[in-house]
């Protein structure tokens, strides 16, 4: 069974043009070098922001964390912050993948942005770059009066494996209970380890495909690893964790675990909204033309804004 006649037209370039991903350990090299340069010699849009590299303290001895730091030129006095993880299957990936949409994020909503380059499985699987995305968070609220941010205002945000470190990290901080997260902000987010039994039909057929999941749940989990700090659709509480936006794909891998995640949480008491876009599949928002990707850029920046505003 093919998808593709539900697919959004303005999508199917593309879908035809994408080239096959087929994530290996024998793969991921050539795959990480060719999004290095891709990433090298991307546009950047023209806004009054300035960026630059951070690296801030791992906790672990001297070890430190390479860091994006994105913020308006002129930015306000006690601007809200939020902490980026990107996506890329916990695998192959980097801050500057984003950059583009973090630098529209400083400059319209003037805040902070902080996007974590996290260490990659297979090299440093789980619990690895959680503890990254913590050390990123403890420096944040221990940094915010030389920042000039509201620590009483720091949203998580991430795409993907991206989203996946995002919503374990408000988990992991609650359990914890050393520092808070106003609002958390999920891109298509990889939200269960386990994939749909049985699958559904409808999903997963472009772009990011359940070959894909598979390898990268073995290469960041390994085997029997079902904590909730690596998969957030495993914690059995989901009560005291900050608001929530969730969007997805109806055809993306991922849209079972989104609605069952967004109906728990709304359950538990956790303010949520959750946006299906119809006729997108995972990473549809990289066709940036297209009227549904540009929908979908403004919703999640209103959500943001929304999420400071409160």
């Amino acid at each position: 069974m093919t998808t593709r006649h539900l697919v959004d037209p303005e999508l199917l370039a593309l879908i035809d043009n994408f080239p096959p991903m087929n994530l290996s350990d024998e793969a991921l090299p050539a795959m990480r070098a060719g999004i290095a340069a891709l990433l090298s010699a991307q546009p950047l849009p023209d806004l009054p922001v300035q960026f630059r590299e951070l690296e801030i303290p791992s906790g672990e001895s001297d070890r430190v964390i390479r860091c994006l730091a994105i913020q308006p030129i002129s930015m306000p006095k006690n601007a809200p912050a939020i902490l980026h993880f990107h996506g890329g299957g916990h695998v192959i990936g980097a801050p500057e993948m984003s950059l583009p949409q973090l630098m529209q994020w400083a400059a319209e909503i003037g805040c902070f942005v902080l996007s974590v380059d996290y260490r990659l499985a297979p090299e440093t699987p789980f619990p690895g770059p959680m503890e990254d995305g913590y050390a990123a968070l403890r420096w944040l609220h221990e940094s915010a009066a030389e920042l000039d941010i509201d620590a009483k205002r720091i949203a998580v945000s991430g795409e993907s494996a991206g989203g996946a470190m995002a919503a374990c990290l408000c988990l992991l901080a609650r359990d914890r209970g050393e520092y808070s997260i106003a609002f958390q902000h999920l891109e298509m987010p990889r939200l269960d380890d386990r994939l749909p039994d049985p699958p559904n039909p409808t999903t997963g057929e472009f772009i990011w495909r359940a070959e894909n999941s598979l390898y990268c749940r073995q290469a960041y989990l390994g085997e029997n690893v079902t904590s909730p700090y690596a998969s957030a659709a495993r914690a059995s509480d989901l009560t005291g964790l900050p608001p929530a936006y969730i969007m997805v794909g109806a055809l993306d891998l991922f849209v079972d675990e989104c609605l069952a995640y967004a109906g728990r949480l709304i359950r538990a008491g956790v303010s949520t909204e959750l946006k299906v876009y119809p006729g997108c599949f995972h990473g549809f928002r990289m066709a940036n033309g297209a009227s549904v990707s540009q929908r979908a850029a403004r919703d999640s920046l209103d959500a943001l804004r929304r999420a400071f505003a409160r």
